[in-house]
């Protein structure tokens, strides 16, 4: 199965940073050039374990829809939303934030 590893140094409190990455109006905002919208089960704010959202966007000129659930999520480190509905046979997408203290050259 493929896998796709994406690395990103935030300066933030892990709190902070943790409801960032599930607020669905920063994610739509991030995506704007997609015209990736919310368009049902969950459409605003912070998403929660066991929620759905639908997702309608455009990618490689052509509109999509996918719906995924949060099926996993400990605060602060970690949360896993999976598709239950859309172009792929299965979609995991995890997200982990891990304190760590950058150290000076």
């Amino acid at each position: 199965m493929p896998r796709i590893e994406l690395v990103t140094a935030i300066a933030a409190p892990i709190g902070k940073v943790f409801d960032l990455s599930r607020n669905i109006d920063v994610h739509q905002q991030s995506q704007a050039r997609n015209q990736e919208k919310a368009i049902a089960g969950r459409t605003s704010g912070l998403i929660e374990e066991g929620e759905e959202v639908t997702w309608e966007a455009i990618h490689f000129g052509v509109r999509q829809r996918l719906t995924s659930r949060i099926v996993a999520m400990e605060r602060p480190a970690h949360f896993r939303d999976s598709m239950v509905a859309g172009a792929f046979k299965r979609f995991d997408h995890d997200h982990f934030l891990n304190r760590f203290q950058a150290t000076a050259p």
